[in-house]
């Protein structure tokens, strides 16, 4: 007769449990019986499991929704019970219909107060970070008048704040911390907020983090700020830039807290790129080339753990014709890709039919996530990837 599972030492069940592929298989594992559920459900073996395999895509915000992820997307038993359990209307919050996405990561989102028209400064909004399933949330204090004096003639911030990963040292899970960038004339700055210190900081080198040349100054002031798409890898966040008339990318590494630029692949890039987790700590890099591109294109970093100079040519995916695809969003190992017909690029307005993808940087697969009608290509997505809810979602704030 065989061991009973329950006589294996529980750190011999927990690398056992460790080494299953997927969330979804250690829910249904940890449902044989009591003691195993309480193996799984352990904070320090979820803090390791969480560590080893990255959260499942379950779906995107966009414009205050929620769109989950449909079948047969194999995330999409998952994406249904997160849209059953969390408020993504944000009903928890005072005026909550106030409050717009700026930043989705590690299971919260990052809430922006809408703009009035009274408002004494455009540039640094109110701000809440909030956990939607678990419905709690946090103020943030405004941002001190010895940092907001810094950019105080500034037009508007064309930059949005945003979440940092939960990192490998912080023990509390319920800690977070966020960055919110700005710019005057040719220089650069990065402010930080802790919950654990409750405060706002300027980076390392304050003010003068990064210097820019004028001419990407007068470039800088004149962008949109949904134009800035950012795009996080491995402990760095990536902004595609145009610098003096050639495109680059905008790096702050968030371990140095430090910025520097870093050169796209050799070849003419159109539209947005997108920089993803390719494995190893190389960055990888997806981009289309042509006025209507088919075909994506997918490069790696030669080298870990510096700025990417190198890159090399991994794959070129061929996609269906007759549809105009775009990069929509992309976090940690996923890119989010949106087509439309090329028949009804021209016709928008007539509620064409837009069909959203996924697709995992390890596997290179699309998989279709959702379709909806749609009068307008929005911008402003964000992708929400957890853990399947109430086993491995721990509360977040």
């Amino acid at each position: 007769m065989g061991t009973p599972l329950t006589a294996i030492p529980d750190h011999i069940q927990e690398e056992i449990f460790l080494r299953l592929p997927t969330a979804a298989d250690l829910a249904r594992a940890s449902g044989a019986c009591v003691s195993l559920r309480r193996l799984a459900t352990g904070r320090s073996f979820l803090r390791r499991f969480r560590c080893l395999h990255a959260p499942p895509l379950l779906g995107f915000l966009q414009r205050d929704h929620f769109f989950p992820v449909l079948p047969p997307h194999p995330s999409a038993p998952a994406a249904r019970a997160l849209a059953l359990a969390a408020d993504f209307s944000f009903s928890f919050l005072p005026s909550h219909c106030r409050w717009i996405v700026q930043d989705v990561r590690d299971g919260r989102v990052l809430l922006g107060r809408r703009f009035e028209k009274d408002d004494p400064s455009p540039v640094f909004r109110e701000l809440a970070v909030c956990d939607p399933l678990h419905r709690r949330h946090v103020l943030l204090p405004p941002v001190p008048d010895d940092l907001a004096h810094w950019v105080e003639h500034q037009v508007y911030n064309p930059f949005k704040p945003f979440l940092l990963p939960l990192a490998e040292e912080e023990t509390e899970e319920t800690a977070f911390r966020l960055i919110w960038m700005a710019h005057r004339t040719t220089k650069l700055a990065a402010f930080v907020f802790s919950s654990s210190t409750g405060k706002w900081q300027a980076t390392k080198g304050g003010p003068t983090g990064l210097v820019l040349d004028r001419g990407d100054s007068a470039i800088m002031s004149r962008i949109h700020p949904h134009f800035l798409m950012r795009h996080y890898a491995y402990g760095c966040f990536y902004w595609d830039w145009l610098v003096t008339g050639s495109r680059k990318l905008l790096m702050l590494d968030t371990r140095r807290m430090e910025f520097s630029f870093a050169d796209l692949p050799p070849r003419e890039w159109s539209k947005r790129v997108a920089i993803v987790e390719a494995g190893e700590g190389r960055p990888g890099i997806f981009g289309f080339h042509g006025e209507i591109a088919s075909d994506l294109s997918y490069a790696i970093a030669q080298k870990t753990g510096e700025s990417p100079s190198q890159w090399q040519m991994l794959k070129t995916i061929s996609l269906d014709p007759g549809y105009i695809y775009s990069i929509d969003a992309a976090t940690g190992r996923y890119l989010l890709l949106v087509r439309t017909a090329a028949s009804s690029v021209d016709n928008l307005v007539e509620n064409s039919l837009v069909e959203y993808f996924s697709m995992d940087a390890k596997m290179l697969q699309l998989q279709r996530v959702c379709a909806k009608q749609c009068s307008l290509m929005y911008n402003g997505t964000h992708i929400y990837t957890d853990f399947p809810p109430l086993l491995l979602s721990s509360r977040a704030i």
